[in-house]
């Protein structure tokens, strides 16, 4: 496995951009097969996620040209649908959770799609019954075959517009319901949807490629079937899972480094909970500078009980940052509770910071009490190997912010949702050595 060597104590100085976000990267580079004509994409981050579904519609007939490092322009007008039934197409989707997406695209434009049960993060069971309801529900039929670990879903005389309560706000569940709901026959009413940002610039994008979907940025989506959709060009937004955590870097190491760019308004309450745990950041236009001299101090509730700090749908604040909250914890002033909803295995990493001597009572798999130490360097440095993406990058802000040389293995798993993460920070003062296994 490759691993990163990570000298710790170092503070960071400079400014950083975050790059265009993963997840909202995944919907709509999936969304390119609802249509024959080109469809542009700016801002793409150069992550394994993202490559690896690009590279996957390429073996589908996707006709891929990369117009800059960022920019990619994709146009599906010659799929090979039967490609969908090979070994070497199941295999690539089911190492890739983005995967997912490409059900309800398939369905709606050529009536059938197989896929098997798709891979990504181990943190916990992670079902598909959104995506399946949804689906069903306009029509499709579902079929898993339990000898090849695969679904089979068909809608042989196309889809048709419904109403459909979600029972959960599932983001890519949504993503993959309106996209299938574009192409299908009539008007289709989506509640407890999921309003995120990412979804929202989905659907801006199908606006532009002929669509009409009303209630953007709310829960309540109403969806009007088109005949068919056409090119369209699109710029993705800052990734806010990448700008928590340059916020989680800066106050762990105690620096001052500028934020540039980074889609204040997309980012929900995560900058008003970076600053209840004492992280002082300030707003310049679109840019966040952190100047974090001195160590943090976690507040109390008013009645002057403990801080809790909980992931929840849009705009709360995003279970892939619950991780870097954990960590960044560790060294502050006070205690919290961190509370992660939806995985449970996606606080299991709380095991290595122990060896690093961090104070954190694992309450549950899904709850777990930091005490921190109240100084900066607190942690010590220790060998480690990432789980996931988000446990990974934990890691790495502890590794920076502990005495010592820690090493980080699997750190594949931090290159699928941080591009060249090493050469970036190192360019602001940071040490970091990239082994290649």
């Amino acid at each position: 496995m490759s691993s990163f060597i990570v000298e710790g104590g170092h503070r960071l100085c400079g400014e950083i951009s975050p790059k265009g976000a993963k997840n909202e990267a995944l919907e709509v580079i999936c969304a390119t097969l609802l249509t024959e004509e080109k469809v542009t994409i700016s801002n793409l981050p150069r992550i394994l996620d993202v490559t690896n579904l690009i590279n996957l519609l390429a073996e589908m007939g996707v006709k891929v040209n990369y117009l800059d490092e960022s920019t990619c322009e994709f146009q599906a007008d010659d799929i090979d649908i039967e490609y969908i039934r090979t070994p070497e197409y199941r295999k690539k989707a089911a190492s890739l959770r983005g995967s997912v997406m490409i059900l309800g695209p398939l369905v709606a434009r050529f009536g059938h799609a197989v896929l098997p049960k798709p891979g990504g993060d181990k943190i916990g069971r992670r079902r598909l019954d959104t995506h399946f309801y949804g689906l069903q529900k306009l029509g499709a039929a579902f079929e898993y075959v339990t000898e090849e670990g695969l679904y089979r879903i068909s809608a042989p005389d196309g889809l048709k517009g419904d109403y459909m309560l979600l029972d959960e706000a599932s983001i890519t569940g949504t993503a993959n319901i309106v996209m299938a709901a574009v192409l299908a026959k009539g008007t289709t009413t989506v509640y407890n949807a999921a309003c995120e940002p990412y979804i929202q610039q989905l659907c801006k994008m199908l606006c532009r490629m002929g669509a009409k979907i009303d209630g953007i940025g709310s829960n309540l989506l109403t969806v009007h079937g088109a005949e068919r959709l056409g090119g369209a060009n699109h710029r993705l937004l800052p990734d806010m899972i990448e700008v928590g955590s340059f916020i989680g870097m800066a106050a762990m190491t105690g620096s001052d480094l500028l934020l540039k760019n980074v889609g204040y308004g997309d980012l929900g309450l995560m900058p008003e909970i970076f600053e209840r745990i004492g992280v002082h950041l300030e707003v310049e236009g679109d840019d966040i500078r952190i100047d974090q001299k001195e160590i943090y101090e976690i507040e109390n509730f008013i009645d002057g009980s403990t801080l809790t700090i909980a992931d929840a749908p849009w705009p709360g604040l995003s279970p892939d940052l619950i991780s870097i909250f954990l960590v960044v914890c560790t060294q502050a002033k006070g205690s919290v509770l961190i509370h992660q909803k939806m995985f449970e295995s996606r606080l299991f990493f709380v095991d290595k910071l122990l060896d690093m001597g961090a104070r954190i009572i694992l309450c549950d798999p899904h709850r777990a009490v930091v005490i921190g130490s109240g100084h900066f360097n607190s942690l010590r440095a220790t060998d480690m190997v990432s789980p996931d993406i988000r446990a990974g990058i934990a890691m790495l802000i502890a590794a920076m912010g502990a005495k010592g040389t820690s090493r980080i293995q699997n750190i594949g798993q931090i290159d699928r949702g941080y591009e060249n993460i090493d050469s970036r920070l190192n360019r602001l003062g940071a040490k970091i050595i990239r082994i290649d296994d």
